[in-house]
């Protein structure tokens, strides 16, 4: 296990698990310019470990992230209107290489929702709150929001929250598919880790081809055809890598009959909060 601990965001790696903690709970966790700084560079740590497969991201505190610190748009303007490099949240523009699951409690708010909708999967509590809470403001999304929430939950609902502004609590957003999963109060980390060691199990080349393939789908390719010549070029590869041995081991029995098991018998060091 390796530990990196700031003052603004801590880092553990557990075998193949990269966990990232937004370290200001003292501010619900809200985003300046020096946490993005470092949650930016955090993931691209990721991305540059060949040990690490899935990142979880949450909040320290019992809050995922209620925002931007607005506190510092009112005071310092030109810091927030000239992050053109990178978004105002910190890796909203960066495209992670690998998978990332974001474990939500409390509040994921404002620019909050959109780095859990940066995330590939989210992993909610029964009693967090999201919603674009910066409509009251005048503050518009610019991490990705407005791109990847109509992706997710599609255009009508996508429009429901961004002009209204309202909250949505969990049941709804695990009903929408704006979740992946609900759990029990005080189990968010505790259920994101125990997905990261669902997905680590699983042949990677692959699983990170099928990843980058959705995502350009969805967000990338203009046209059908585009998305099917990526998806065939992008997969294709991986063939000779994994799917030659993967069938091997069906031909050996392993997976036969709907077997499938997406549990792991692995430990968790987060455990006490399960």
């Amino acid at each position: 296990m390796g530990a990196k601990v700031s003052e603004l965001v801590v880092v553990e790696r557990h075998s193949a698990i990269t966990m990232i903690g937004i370290n200001r709970p003292e501010a619900r966790n809200c985003i300046n310019t020096p946490t993005a700084n470092a949650l930016l560079e955090a993931f691209k740590d990721f991305n540059a470990d060949d040990e690490a497969k899935v990142a979880v991201l949450y909040g320290v505190g019992g809050n995922f992230c209620a925002g931007y610190d607005l506190k510092e748009l009112a005071h310092n303007p030109p810091t927030f209107l000239t992050q053109y490099g990178r978004g105002p949240m910190g890796p909203t523009r960066y495209e992670s290489e690998k998978p990332v699951i974001a474990a939500v409690e409390g509040f994921a708010v404002a620019g909050g929702l959109e780095l859990a909708l940066w995330c590939d999967l989210r992993v909610i509590e029964e009693n967090a709150v999201m919603g674009v809470f910066c409509r009251r403001f005048g503050v518009p999304l610019i991490d990705g929001g407005t791109v990847r929430l109509p992706a997710i939950v599609g255009l009508g609902r996508a429009l429901d929250l961004i002009l209204t502004g309202r909250p949505i609590k969990a049941k709804e957003a695990y009903d929408w598919g704006l979740a992946t999963q609900m759990v029990a109060v005080g189990t968010a980390v505790g259920g994101a880790y125990n997905l990261a060691q669902c997905l680590v199990k699983f042949p990677q080349e692959c699983l990170q081809a099928d990843r980058r393939s959705t995502l350009n789908a969805a967000l990338s390719s203009p046209t059908l055809q585009e998305a099917l010549t990526f998806e065939h070029n992008n997969g294709f590869p991986v063939v000779a890598k994994e799917s030659i041995h993967g069938a091997q081991k069906f031909t050996d029995g392993v997976g036969r009959h709907g077997k499938f098991n997406l549990h792991s018998n692995l430990g968790n060091p987060y455990k006490a909060k399960l």
